[in-house]
């Protein structure tokens, strides 16, 4: 079934689920600046919004539209930052 899950106060929930492709989250953060650890491998997709990403190893922030991917390797930290309620669907392989 699914579970949901809640990170910084509230600010980012995500409802994780399986797919034939393996385990997945959609999710949805409020306007803010936020840093992830990954344990696996992830492909985010943003589905509404905006996300500024600063991966691991880089010094300049990318710019994420709707429908827009980016891959993440595991073990690292990233930073997300959305400027308005933005909405993402994540892939974990």
């Amino acid at each position: 079934m699914f579970k949901t899950n809640e990170y910084f106060d509230g600010r980012v929930k995500s409802v994780a689920f399986d797919t034939p492709e393996g385990p997945a989250t959609i999710g949805v953060m409020a306007k803010g600046e936020y840093t992830f650890g990954t344990s696996s491998v992830e492909h985010m997709t943003v589905t509404s919004g905006r996300m500024d990403v600063l991966l691991p190893g880089e010094d300049i922030w990318k710019i994420f539209m709707e429908f827009e991917t980016f891959i993440v390797p595991a073990g690292v930290d990233f930073r997300v930052r959305v400027k308005e309620d933005t909405t993402y669907r994540c892939f974990y392989r």
